[in-house]
């Protein structure tokens, strides 16, 4: 029998269709509107405070921009040459939080920022920034900056460019894996009483007689079986955290009224395999016009991939046709390419050596949002704080935004949704998943060692102290005799786990958005298609 605890951390596919019950017979405080990094927080602040709040996502959660971002967790030095002090404060201080109680998935990183002759910036400049940076989070910093001499730089990052190289500086900020990082949020929104549907679109809205949404009518898909259903949602405000498609949203919401509020910018990176681009940190990369690329490391990604990115282009209207246009993508790792042959042009990388590509929309807002007109034409001018405002039906209408922040972000739009209210004090619990806490991590290894586990690292890597459930999945209900591909070990009982608690209803969700096996395979780990589809079909009739 499953005990209280165990139902509490349950997420999965059967919460679900509970979750659709609550939908159709209760009234809501919020309805939240979109499932990625910002949706997620704001449920997840919402019920902290004890607000009775849903949040519907049409597609898998983190499906948009949430899972396509450079995998970063930074205060934003860049923002400094901006003067953005107070954004760059307010995300150091976020950056502390999540590398304490996030562990398993937002780690510390290195970070390289060579400095050559003609560089636009001199070593005495960066240096300057690089000690403010420091101060502004408190010296609270895996590491202090360094300064690194010319030949201690050739030596360290292989390949890199040693012609007119002065030197260059090492600090810290962090790596995450963006997409389970929403996950964890939205399931603990769901421990918090949070009503979490994915697959459910948001259609219709119904205005009372004082011309406010008060209800909804969203199309949820019959996961397992054929088919959609329509559902009434009924709630005292909704939020909207459509990301990229807050435009198509508030079409819907206002037919023939509604002014654009984005100016998105698409942002386009490639993967290669880290054995052949091996980098010990992440590595700044400086262009002509003022931004900067990234080289970025990922050896928790499966076998160890390096992620190069990103670029800063116009983004077709529709959010959903980002893959469609090849030229653009084409043009895209050309620049990239390009870029690499500057900075490493002994490691000569080519077309051949990318073994994948993935594109994200920046949903940037506009200067003239909520105007006739076509936005800001220097895309990475454009200001990545968050905007909230009010929208059609007393709706509240939330676009930009930095992920380090979304924290602070849902906290500043529920603010928003409740002014003149008396504010409800949130939860002290503040630990997003503590499982991954370190005396989590230690009673399970204990746990392990006493019942004569082997658990490989990696497991306790990506799920702390649940590694145990991962395992026990494994000696329960998977075939023994099927090879896991590199880097992924005990596939099948990862993916059984993803079903029962992060809400899984599709491979497609496990392989690209709760683990990187799309990511880092150029088959995409096709050959294990299968065997996680027999799973998932077993898993769905228990």
């Amino acid at each position: 029998m499953t005990d209280h605890s165990e139902k509490l951390s349950e997420f999965s596919f059967q919460t679900r269709n509970e979750n659709l019950k609550r939908l159709e017979s209760d009234e809501f405080d919020f309805l939240v509107v979109g499932g990625g990094i910002t949706g997620a927080g704001v449920a997840w602040d919402a019920a902290s405070r004890g607000y009775k709040v849903a949040l519907v996502e049409k597609d898998d959660f983190a499906q948009g921009t949430s899972s396509r971002s450079s995998k970063l967790i930074h205060g934003g030095l860049r923002y400094l040459e901006n003067y953005e002090f107070g954004l760059v404060f307010e995300a150091l201080h976020e950056r502390t939080y999540l590398l304490e109680n996030s562990p398993h998935l937002v780690r510390p990183l290195p970070f390289y920022m060579p400095v050559y002759e003609d560089s636009p910036h001199s070593s005495y400049l960066l240096s300057a920034g690089m000690w403010f940076y420091d101060i502004l989070s408190t010296f609270r910093a895996p590491a202090l900056h360094q300064k690194i001499s010319k030949g201690t730089t050739g030596r360290l990052i292989p390949g890199i460019k040693k012609d007119g190289l002065v030197c260059s500086f090492k600090y810290y900020d962090a790596s995450m894996w963006d997409d389970a990082l929403v996950i964890d949020v939205l399931a603990k929104a769901q421990q918090l009483g949070a009503c979490v549907v994915s697959r459910t679109k948001a259609e219709k809205p119904q205005y009372d007689d004082e011309k406010r949404i008060t209800s909804m009518t969203v199309d949820s898909e019959d996961v397992g079986g054929s088919g959609s259903k329509k559902i009434k949602v009924k709630f005292k405000k909704l939020i909207v955290c459509a990301g990229v498609w807050t435009d198509e949203v508030g079409k819907n919401l206002s037919p023939g009224e509604w002014k654009p509020w984005l100016a998105p910018s698409r942002g386009t990176h490639i993967v290669f395999s880290h054995d052949r681009f091996p980098i010990p940190g992440a590595v700044t990369m400086q262009i002509e016009d003022g931004r900067i690329a990234f080289a970025i490391p990922r050896t928790d990604f499966g076998p160890g991939v390096t992620i190069v990115g990103t670029t800063d282009g116009p983004s077709p209207l529709n959010p959903d046709q980002i893959e469609e246009d090849q030229t653009d993508i084409a043009a895209d790792q050309a620049y990239l390419l390009t870029l690499l042959s500057k900075y490493f042009p002994d490691l000569k990388l080519t077309n051949d050596d990318v073994i994948n590509h993935y594109i994200g929309i920046r949903p940037l807002v506009r200067p003239d949002r909520g105007q006739d007109g076509n936005g800001s034409k220097n895309l990475q001018k454009v200001s990545r704080e968050h905007t909230i405002d009010h929208g059609p039906g007393d709706s509240v209408i939330v676009a930009g935004g930095k992920y380090t922040t979304f924290r602070k972000m849902a906290e500043h739009i529920v603010d928003f949704a409740t002014q003149g209210q008396a504010r409800r004090a949130p939860e002290t619990d503040d630990s997003i998943f503590p499982a991954a806490l370190p005396v989590s991590v230690l009673r399970a290894r204990e746990e392990a060692k006493a019942k004569g586990w082997n658990v490989p690292e990696k497991l306790y890597d990506r799920y702390g102290g649940d590694a145990l459930k991962v395992y026990q999945i494994h000696l329960g209900s998977c075939d023994q005799g099927i090879e896991s591909p590199e880097g992924f070990p005990m596939l099948e009982a990862q993916f059984r786990y993803s079903v029962r608690y992060q809400m899984v209803t599709r491979v497609e969700d496990f392989v690209r958005r709760r683990q990187p096996l799309h990511l880092c395979r150029q088959d995409h780990g096709a050959p294990w298609y299968p065997v996680l589809e027999k799973a998932l079909a077993d898993e769905m009739t228990k």
